[in-house]
């Protein structure tokens, strides 16, 4: 077909805004990974943008000097899968009975984690209740205390309540229980929403540090954020003796804060950055079309 002037105009205007779009997005990124890549010294001077002027490794082997940095990244692993599977399943069942209208506690309870959202206790009553539950210097700190999350129990509950009636009735008729119903019909047609609350809370548990500075002293139990945030510490410092010993002195003055900072966020964004393709089409494909006929 012959198109006219007027839609190839807009084409043309259309990809070009996209590829702007694109670039300013990808370019921080990209500039962060040649900083990474380029000399410290030479970061300091400007005029790095998407390569690096002096290729050098030195960043990485600063990072990568610490022998526990290992340990904590396998246990950062763990925590990431362990912790998301087991908060997004908790969030799924506590969302699907509230979005039930049958039940009689629903309004009550969504009153409650409504006003949970606003009022919060605060660091301290918070780090008492975790200290009494005995859950301080224990791997569960890092999973109990974020099982369920408000914010995501109302998304998912939104979500469950758009889905058609139908559906939960024909299954009741078949003889169905709620567990069955809630794992057999609702989770397989709500991939969509499931697939983004988990990208949510593994990039929450995996970005996660903080709770590990105020619930862990143990060295055994210490995450890879705050490993790389103790580097940091000890590089924008200089000052080796103080520290953790991590980095040997000669190496550590040979990059600068800016360098290690760039280095450590390519090594927090690229396990994300790898994973999210295979849950984008959950973002952008309804798995509700065709499922049933009114």
């Amino acid at each position: 077909m012959r198109r006219s002037i007027g839609d190839i105009s807009f084409s043309v205007i259309n990809y070009m805004f996209l590829a702007a779009l694109g670039m300013i997005t990808v370019y921080p990124f990209l500039n962060l990974l040649a900083i990474s890549f380029n000399d410290s010294l030479d970061s300091l001077r400007g005029a790095v943008y998407v390569f690096p002027n002096e290729f050098t490794l030195d960043n990485y082997r600063v990072v990568f000097k610490s022998d526990s940095l290992l340990h904590a990244g396998i246990l950062s692993v763990a925590r990431t899968v362990l912790g998301t599977a087991l908060s997004v399943l908790c969030t799924a069942m506590l969302a699907y009975t509230l979005s039930r209208r049958e039940y009689m506690f629903r309004k009550p309870i969504n009153l409650i984690l409504i006003v949970s959202m606003y009022l919060n206790g605060g660091i301290i009553p918070t780090y008492l209740l975790i200290k009494n539950l005995g859950m301080t210097n224990t791997f569960w700190v890092y999973i109990i205390p974020g099982l369920i999350s408000v914010f995501n129990v109302i998304i998912i509950r939104s979500y469950f309540e758009q889905l058609p009636e139908g559906l939960i009735e024909s299954a009741k008729v078949e003889g169905a229980s709620d567990i069955s119903i809630l794992f057999r019909v609702i989770l397989p047609i709500s991939l969509p929403v499931i697939s983004t609350i988990t990208l949510f809370v593994a990039v929450g548990h995996w970005s996660s540090w903080f709770d590990n500075y105020l619930y862990n002293s143990k060295e055994n139990l210490s995450v890879l954020q705050y490993e790389l945030m103790k580097i940091l510490i000890q590089s924008t410092n200089q000052v080796s003796s103080n520290a953790t010993g991590y980095v040997d002195k000669n190496v550590l003055a040979q990059t600068t804060p800016q360098s290690i900072r760039a280095t450590l966020t390519v090594i927090v964004t690229m396990p994300i950055i790898f994973i999210y393709p295979f849950l984008q089409k959950y973002f952008i494909k309804g798995m509700t079309v065709g499922a049933m006929k009114e």
